[in-house]
């Protein structure tokens, strides 16, 4: 990414998000830099996927379904049961098309930043977790989880991938086969 396309989308953004979510996402990219360093992934598709990876976050829910069907072919009833999961396909849909984005690790890594899936690439575990870790987060574990990060790739998904599936849990809410197959994955796998 040139400092120019760097400017352009941090215009973009800053016209799409609140201050909040612009924020988190420079937060993401900063992150996303940082454990790419740390684990030998691409930084430049790193910063590229972690500051776009919420641009669709708060769009219409109308926009963002047809963006989201641009990648998905039909409709999950996991996204009526979550809507809050569909900016991500929405986003990773909307950067191909309109800022004409084709990387296909970008485009995964934005596109499964909320659930996961198995076989995930090391830029798409960066992203995931660069989104889980970032300065603005704060939750409880957060602690653990940045260390974890900072250690472990494959104990740092493990217990986010964990994390997230408890908490949906608890509150009665449907997990995203997708989630599912990331921890499972992971568990089989020996943590590739």
């Amino acid at each position: 990414m040139t400092d120019e396309q760097r400017q352009n989308y941090t215009e973009l953004l800053r016209s799409r998000l609140s201050d909040y979510r612009f924020h988190h996402s420079l937060c993401v990219a900063e992150e996303a830099v940082r454990l790419a360093k740390l684990y030998g992934a691409d930084e430049k598709k790193a910063e590229l996927a972690g500051l776009l990876h919420d641009i669709m976050k708060e769009a219409d829910r109308e926009e963002q379904t047809r963006y989201a069907l641009m990648i998905c072919r039909r409709p999950s009833p996991y996204f009526e049961a979550s809507p809050k999961l569909l900016h991500a396909p929405a986003a990773a849909a909307y950067v191909r098309r309109e800022l004409g984005i084709k990387n296909r690790e970008v485009l995964a890594a934005i596109r499964y930043h909320t659930t996961g899936r198995a076989n995930m690439s090391l830029l798409e575990k960066v992203i995931f977790l660069a989104d889980f870790t970032s300065a603005d987060r704060s939750y409880h574990g957060i602690g653990k989880m940045r260390s974890l990060a900072n250690k472990d790739m494959t104990k740092a998904m493990k217990y986010a991938l964990s994390y997230t599936i408890t908490d949906l849990v608890a509150n009665g809410k449907t997990v995203h086969p997708d989630t599912i197959d990331a921890y499972n994955d992971l568990l089989l796998s020996g943590g590739r």
